[in-house]
């Protein structure tokens, strides 16, 4: 049995993060903690000489810089892939989550439910993002069966791939 090993990273901070502002597929850059988080994490795998054959990251800012860390110290090239993005979170996407149950709270009680049929007003359901996820891992497993793979994602994310 060939074993192909996956090494989870989410990025760093942004200062949608800091003011609980819900990302989903906008594109917001890291803050200066997040800059300093992600070299910390590169630094982190370098000093226990981690060893993987391809780095894999989401095409949004957050996580490509994070995966440019690790770029610079291991001297290698990410693989984008916007299938690795976070999941669409429709018309709550930019609210932060003290915004969201005043302005869109059916939406926002069917998103804290859990509901995986919900596509939160033109998002991804949450079988839908599961699904994708799903789909993704498996091309990425099949191209470099028997590797070991550093993907750089995000909290969703790496929420469907556990």
């Amino acid at each position: 049995m060939t074993i192909t090993r996956f090494c989870l990273v989410r990025h760093g901070e942004t200062d949608w993060n800091a003011a609980r502002r819900l990302q989903g597929h906008t594109d917001i850059d890291l803050n200066a903690k997040g800059l300093a988080q992600a070299k910390q994490m590169a630094h982190a795998l370098y000093r226990i000489n981690l060893k993987f054959d391809i780095l894999y990251t989401s095409d949004l800012k957050r996580a490509a810089k994070t995966a440019q860390a690790i770029e610079q110290l291991f001297k290698t090239s990410a693989v984008n892939n916007v299938a690795l993005r976070e999941r669409h979170l429709g018309a709550l996407q930019g609210l932060t989550t003290d915004e969201a149950p005043t302005r869109e709270p059916e939406l926002w009680k069917s998103h804290l439910s859990r509901n995986i049929n919900e596509n939160l007003r033109d998002g991804e359901s949450i079988q839908q993002f599961s699904e994708r996820i799903q789909t993704v891992l498996e091309q990425i497993r099949m191209q470099h069966s028997g590797k070991t793979i550093l993907l750089v994602s995000h909290g969703g994310t790496l929420d469907m791939m556990y």
